[in-house]
């Protein structure tokens, strides 16, 4: 079992930056692919990036492809998002995900993965 823990979050002006991280404690990180996903007010929570374990595989959302970028430091049990020329759009609640999954596996979809953090907020103005 592993424990999640997003912090980063904020209020930014679009075109700001801003990056997340996932603690994880518990069972070895690396044990696990993460996920990034978010959920703005009355709208489904949705995809946004996802990394293997060992960092060899990433997979994006079209709607943050090139401006956002996930990365993993299994040393550090820490997984992160940075987030570039960020849009009013981008407002919501983010969540990182752990999945048990192969070495060399990614997921997509929120049925994937077995934990989750509680989210932090991230809000742009315009």
């Amino acid at each position: 079992q592993v424990q999640l823990v997003e912090s980063g979050g904020g209020l930014v002006q679009a075109g700001g930056s801003l990056r997340l991280s996932c603690a994880a404690s518990g069972r070895a990180f690396s044990s696990y692919a993460m996920g990034w996903f978010r959920q703005a007010p009355g709208k489904e929570r949705e995809f946004v990036a996802a990394i293997s374990r060992s960092a060899s595989m990433t997979y994006y959302a079209d709607s943050v492809k090139g401006r956002f970028t996930i990365s993993r430091d299994n040393a550090k049990n820490t997984g992160y998002l940075q987030m570039n020329s960020l849009k009013p759009e981008d407002t919501a609640v983010y969540y990182c995900a752990a999945a048990s999954l192969p070495k060399n596996s990614i997921v997509v979809v929120t049925q994937g993965y077995d934990y989750w953090g509680q989210g932090t907020q991230v809000t742009v103005s315009s």
